[in-house]
């Protein structure tokens, strides 16, 4: 089995709108378990989300949780420190389209010094996005 590295998102509640939302933006096969669907149907968070992941046809995973006080020893703190890279061709405009609707764009698409087109956003959901693509 190869390693893989792949982002996994916690959000404060909000993990189902999100990964649904990932899902319009890159297409793919979601499967979201619930607190409930891991056997406990009682909780008061029995419908959040404990596991999420998203494989799209292009090879991406993103992967995600809930954490919204429920969990004391991982708190959700979210933060500015780490982006979603993507990087490659053309069709990554509109990826960076789509997930700009609701976000703010921190840097358009435009070309660089290095020859790419490159550019950031922060999604609705406060995800920063750095988006890379290879112009030939």
């Amino acid at each position: 089995m190869e390693s893989r590295l792949n982002p996994y998102i916690r959000f404060n509640g909000r993990a189902r709108q999100a990964m649904e939302f990932y899902q319009e933006v890159f297409g793919g096969k979601l499967e979201i378990r619930t607190i409930a669907d891991f056997g406990s149907p009682d909780s008061p968070a029995a419908d959040k989300v404990m596991h999420a992941r998203l494989d799209t046809a292009d090879g991406y995973t993103l992967m995600a949780c809930d954490v919204d006080g429920q969990v004391e020893d991982v708190p959700h703190s979210p933060g500015n420190n780490v982006a979603v890279y993507l990087g490659g061709g053309g069709k990554l405009r509109e990826y960076f389209e789509k997930l700009s609707v609701g976000g703010t764009v921190t840097m358009p698409l435009e070309k660089q010094l290095w020859g790419d087109e490159a550019g950031a956003l922060v999604d609705l959901f406060g995800i920063s996005w750095m988006v890379n693509i290879t112009l030939d």
